[in-house]
C-alpha cells in the first residue's frame, strides 16, 4: 500500500509523498501552548481554537491510522522587474493553490480506494487538507521524512527546499512508514539575518513581525514600526527563504501547467500596480491565491514603499 500511494502520487504530478502514522504531537502541542500564551499569533484567534484535533489526528479524523503528506513544487520559472511590488512567490499561479492540490489529492485518493476499498477513509468526516484546517502540515511532513524544520519555521525538502505546498490525506490503515530526516540547518543562521523586521528567533515566528502577516492576515494596516521595513513586499515575504543555501542550491522552476503563472505579474511595473483598478484586479486575479488578501489591502501595502 506504501509503495502503492507513493508511485500514485508522483504519477498524478505530486513532487514527493511520505508517510506517518497518525499520533498525538505532543511536543508540538507543548511548543504550540507556549507559542500561543506568548501572544506570536497575533490576531490569528483561530489558531486557539481546535487546539486538540491541530495535535492529535485521531480527534480531527476519527479511525485516522495514517498521515499521507505529499509536496508540490512552486518554485517560478520566471523573476518580477525589479521596481515591481514584490508578490510572494507562492501566489504567482492563476489557480488558487488550495484549488490545485485539492483536486491532485481528490484524485490520488480516489485511487487508493479503489484498490483498497472506501473504508480506507472516513467519508463522514474532512480527511484531506490543503493549508485550510487544524493541521500541523509541516510538522507532519517532516515525520513523513520529507525534509526538516528550517530555522524560517519552513519545510525544506532535499531536492526541493521550502518552496512547495503540502497536503495531507489521513487514512483509516496502518502500513510502513518513513523515518522522520534530522535538522540540516547546522549553525546557519542567514533566515534569521535575512529578516528585517527581527521575527524569527531560531526556534520560532512571532506573526507580529512578520512581512508575510502583516501584508496579508493582518486585517489592519500594517504596524507603524513594520511600514518601513516592508522590503518592497505587497503580498507575503520570501526574504528568508530566499537567504537560505539550501533553497539557492536545491530550488528549480516547476513544470506543472496547473501552476500557469499569472502573466501580468512578470510584466507589470510598479506604475501599473499603483494605477490597478479594483475592476482590473478582479479580472486578473480573479482565480489566484492573491484575492485572499483583497484589492485595498495591497494597495495599501503599495502604499508604503518609497518612490
Amino acid at each position: 500500500m506504501r509503495n502503492f500511494i507513493k508511485q500514485k502520487a508522483k504519477e498524478l504530478g505530486f513532487d514527493a509523498c511520505g508517510i506517518a502514522e497518525a499520533c498525538f504531537l505532543e511536543d508540538d502541542a507543548a511548543f504550540l501552548k507556549h507559542w500561543l500564551s506568548e501572544g506570536n499569533h497575533a490576531d490569528m484567534h483561530y489558531l486557539e481554537r481546535n487546539f486538540e484535533k491541530r495535535t492529535n489526528p485521531q480527534v480531527l479524523v476519527p479511525g485516522t491510522k495514517s498521515v499521507v503528506v505529499v509536496l508540490l513544487n512552486y518554485f517560478p520559472e520566471k523573476t518580477q522587474p525589479s521596481n515591481a511590488p514584490r508578490i510572494a512567490r507562492y501566489a504567482h499561479s492563476e489557480v488558487d493553490y488550495h484549488v490545485v492540490i485539492k483536486q491532485m489529492l481528490a484524485e490520488l485518493e480516489t485511487c487508493i480506494i479503489s484498490n483498497y476499498g472506501e473504508n480506507i477513509v472516513n467519508k463522514e468526516a474532512q480527511h484531506s487538507f490543503v493549508d485550510s484546517a487544524p493541521v500541523l502540515e509541516r510538522r507532519w511532513a517532516q515525520r513523513a521524512g520529507l525534509g526538516w524544520l528550517g530555522k524560517h519555521t519552513q519545510l525544506i525538502a532535499p531536492g526541493i527546499g521550502s518552496y512547495c505546498f503540502i497536503g495531507v490525506l489521513m487514512l483509516n490503515a496502518e502500513m510502513e512508514y518513513d523515518t522522520p530526516l534530522p535538522d540540516r540547518c547546522g549553525t546557519c543562521t542567514r533566515c534569521i539575518d535575512a529578516c528585517p523586521t527581527n521575527a524569527l528567533n531560531g526556534k520560532s515566528l512571532d506573526a507580529r513581525r512578520c512581512i508575510s502577516y502583516q501584508t496579508i492576515e493582518n486585517k489592519k494596516s500594517v504596524a507603524d514600526d513594520i511600514q518601513s521595513k516592508l522590503s518592497n513586499c505587497a503580498l507575503g515575504c520570501d526574504i528568508c527563504a530566499e537567504a537560505c543555501p539550501w533553497n539557492i542550491k536545491w530550488a528549480k522552476a516547476n513544470n506543472n501547467l496547473k501552476l500557469k503563472p499569472v502573466s501580468e505579474i512578470y510584466t507589470f511595473q510598479k506604475a501599473h500596480w499603483q494605477a490597478l483598478s479594483n475592476d482590473e484586479f478582479n479580472s486578473i486575479f480573479k482565480k489566484s491565491a492573491i484575492k485572499r488578501a483583497g484589492y485595498n489591502k495591497i494597495k495599501e501595502n503599495i502604499g508604503f514603499m518609497s518612490e
